[in-house]
């Protein structure tokens, strides 16, 4: 896809004009990051790759990561959990110094994080990609203990594991319940593929099985795209609710395995709650959010409006047109890097260049995508630059165009892994 190549070059471009002036003027001090997801993981490697004086701290409490992106082609049968599982060794073998734990606290006046065990490494400048914390209480009769029953499988890992194990016990003909919520969570198009790869999965295996989306929204990303793709290769396996005609979910009954919504009470075999979600836990308690649960940034450098000498990048940060995505994580990354060692050297930051490119597998073989470039200004924030993007053609001359897109998005989940891990 043209516009694909198009957003990738920008970005490759970007990035090595970004690390002219940090190798010209060397900075000095030490970098705590939190979080080695797509955000944070690409914060530290990019900081020590661009100036290797730099001390990198990168806390986090989980010995390896499981990427939420193709986390559904788990739930399709098409991928395993350790294809989705990231090392942190080549990070480690890159300079960077791992800290294993939970980071509990921020202390922006002394600059250091306080971490479960008691220990505080001390920052000069402190990034935190800390992701996404479920608002359980968001829907009524719902919690994490129902989340055994109603798995959400947003985080990806064990719940990914319990959700897949329900659709492979659920009886042919049985009834798939998905309840994505409303705007802003993590990876608007994420439940569509769900949708799809589990589609994919029943006209294998359980073609006499329906899936129900009640949906919060009367919208969601790639909508035509992904209709025209479940109408062509599922044809009546999927019904879409939108929130307008009563798809948004007023309560769950776990024991029961019902979910009650303005058309009724319906129940499912397997139900998939996608609860509200805010910034992770540690940004609320050092005072980084707004009431709207995310974190308020400026868009030149992702420096965070609350305190000083704290970037907060990834899902947690308020990003403008930007989505909550791996891609945008990593490349919002990439800015705050730049900036924060522009910062220590005493000089303004680079303008940041972004992009998002977001692929959608609706079978292993049909992707379909779309990619966004973005302008920065202190003014308008982060906005689309105007016909910088696009999305898949909506009708292809023949299906080979969708099987390539699905072998680059395969291409792009590889390297992009490669990118932020190494």
């Amino acid at each position: 896809m043209i516009t694909t190549r198009r957003a990738f070059i920008a970005g490759t471009a970007a990035t090595a004009a970004l690390a002219a002036p940090m190798l010209a003027r060397a900075a000095s001090g030490a970098v705590v990051v939190i979080g080695a997801g797509f955000g944070g993981a690409t914060a530290a490697r990019h900081l020590k790759k661009l100036d290797p004086n730099v001390e990198v701290v990168l806390v986090e409490r989980e010995a390896s990561i499981v990427t939420c992106p193709f986390s559904n082609a788990v739930l399709g049968g098409s991928e395993t959990m350790p294809g989705i599982t990231r090392s942190l060794d080549a990070l480690k073998s890159a300079g960077i110094r791992i800290v294993r734990g939970e980071a509990s606290g921020i202390d922006p006046q002394a600059r250091s994080v306080r971490l479960a065990d008691g220990s505080r490494p001390a920052y000069d400048r402190l990034v935190v990609s800390p992701g996404i914390d479920l608002n359980f209480a968001g829907v009524r009769g719902y919690s994490e203990a129902a989340a055994e029953r109603m798995p959400h499988a947003w985080k990806a890992g064990a719940q990914t594991v319990l959700l897949r194990r329900q659709l492979e016990a659920m009886p042919d003909g049985g009834t798939f319940i998905v309840a994505p919520p409303a705007n802003p969570f993590r990876c608007p198009p994420g439940p569509y593929e769900r949708v799809s790869m589990v589609a994919s999965y029943f006209k294998a295996n359980k073609p006499r099985s329906k899936i129900l989306v009640l949906d919060a929204k009367d919208a969601f990303p790639k909508q035509g795209l992904f209709q025209a793709a479940w109408q062509a290769e599922f044809p009546g396996m999927i019904t879409w609710v939108a929130g307008k005609d009563g798809g948004k979910v007023e309560s769950v009954d776990p024991a029961a395995m019902t979910v009650k919504c303005g058309f009724g009470t319906q129940k499912g075999d397997v139900v998939n709650i996608i609860p509200p979600q805010r910034a992770g836990a540690i940004v609320h308690a050092a005072g980084l959010t707004t009431d709207s649960g995310w974190c308020p940034v400026d868009p030149m450098t992702f420096a965070s409006t609350r305190a000083a000498n704290i970037y907060v990048v990834g899902d947690a940060s308020i990003a403008g047109a930007m989505p909550k995505s791996g891609s945008s994580a990593n490349a919002q990354a990439k800015a705050a890097a730049a900036a924060v060692l522009a910062s220590l050297a005493g000089r303004p930051a680079p303008s940041p260049a972004l992009i998002n490119i977001c692929y959608s597998l609706v079978t292993p073989d049909y992707g379909i995508s779309v990619t966004d470039v973005y302008q920065v200004s202190k003014g308008k924030g982060i906005t689309p630059t105007p016909n910088a993007g696009g999305l898949s053609v909506r009708a292809p001359t023949d299906l080979g165009e969708r099987k390539l897109e699905a072998a680059y998005a395969r291409g792009w989940y590889k390297n992009i892994s490669a990118d932020t891990w190494g």
